[in-house]
């Protein structure tokens, strides 16, 4: 019989690309999600029965333990960038990764992968850096050959990063960003995944290893570049901290008085925090380099799924080609 991965997250932005990637090394894959319903769309990753969404709450042992029964290993996706509920930084961040980890060692699960982030510190004045480090921690002790993923930001067809600003260049001529100054290493999320892939089969070795692509931007030339894609030109405002900490701070009391009715997915306080600081991967550090994975510049990614963003969709390039035979 082919071996079983679980994966925490598998339907999400970085999940579905390993969960895809697995199912073509033979793997039965099973998704453990809040909402199989709404994961369907993992299931043609794989032949029949091959790949299929579970119900999962990672907040009980139980459910937890039921949906990594026989699996030979497991990977943890599950994040949040807005706190919501129930579900804060530490009960998903840390105390779920500790959780899926302690269960996985409980039942004697061969490997685990873990996707953190750039930036985990516990001794971050961020609330979401903080319990980043606190899952990883949480890992490492109860799954000591753990391997630990640390990207910058993700970007791809599904991504939250390009794809909600180049949104933002339809409503108007200026396109506002906080840390404007702040260094990025975008990485693909493919990347990523052939990252957890090769720590699932056994082709590296644990510990932390920092992703980060071939690019190294201010968050600027990241808004520049993405409107060189879309074919629009738009003002950059760079908003000074003090202001986008007056904004935030609104924000969040909307978010309080209304009794998370409005979720606040625009700028909170603690993501204000992170835009302080460079998000790229540490000197000396281990990376794709060490997996013997070249990752992918965004150049050749980024035209593939921001088209739609540009003035005539589809059809721009065309007829700017046009417009070249008429000349």
């Amino acid at each position: 019989m082919s071996k079983l991965v679980t994966i925490y997250g598998g339907s999400g932005f970085v999940g579905r690309y390993i969960a895809r990637r697995m199912a073509k090394e033979g793997w039965r894959v099973r998704v453990a999600v809040r909402r199989p319903n709404e994961a369907m769309h993992v299931k043609p990753y794989g032949a029949v029965g091959q790949v299929e969404p579970v119900l999962c709450n990672l907040r009980d042992d139980n459910s937890v333990a039921q949906t990594m029964r026989g699996a030979d290993a497991v990977v943890n996706c599950v994040g949040v960038l807005n706190e919501l509920g129930r579900n804060s930084f530490d009960a998903v961040q840390a105390e779920g990764a500790e959780r899926i980890a302690r269960i996985a060692a409980e039942q004697g699960v061969a490997r685990m992968v873990h996707v953190s982030a750039i930036g985990a510190d516990g001794d971050s004045d961020s609330a979401y850096s903080r319990s980043k480090a606190l899952g990883e921690a949480g890992v490492l002790r109860h799954m000591p050959d753990a391997m630990i993923l640390r990207p910058s930001v993700i970007f791809g067809t599904e991504d939250q990063f390009f794809n909600r600003f180049a949104g933002m260049t339809r409503f108007g001529p200026f396109l506002p960003v906080v840390g404007a100054e702040t260094r990025f290493q975008p990485v693909y999320v493919d990347d990523v995944a052939r990252a957890a892939v090769k720590g699932v089969l056994g082709q590296a070795p644990g510990g932390v290893y920092e992703l980060g692509g071939p690019d190294v931007e201010t968050f600027r030339a990241l808004m520049q570049r993405m409107l060189g894609v879309i074919h629009r030109k738009r003002i950059i405002i760079a908003l000074p901290f003090f202001a986008a900490r007056i904004m935030a701070g609104m924000l969040d009391v909307a978010k309080f008085v209304s009794f998370q009715l409005f979720p606040n997915n625009i700028l909170t306080r603690d993501q204000l925090k992170n835009l302080r600081r460079d998000n790229v991967v540490s000197e000396g550090a281990k990376g794709f380099a060490d997996l013997g994975i070249a990752p992918e510049p965004m150049d050749t990614v980024l035209p593939a799924y921001l088209w739609k963003f540009r003035p005539n969709g589809q059809y721009d390039e065309i007829q700017a080609s046009a417009k070249n035979l008429r000349a």
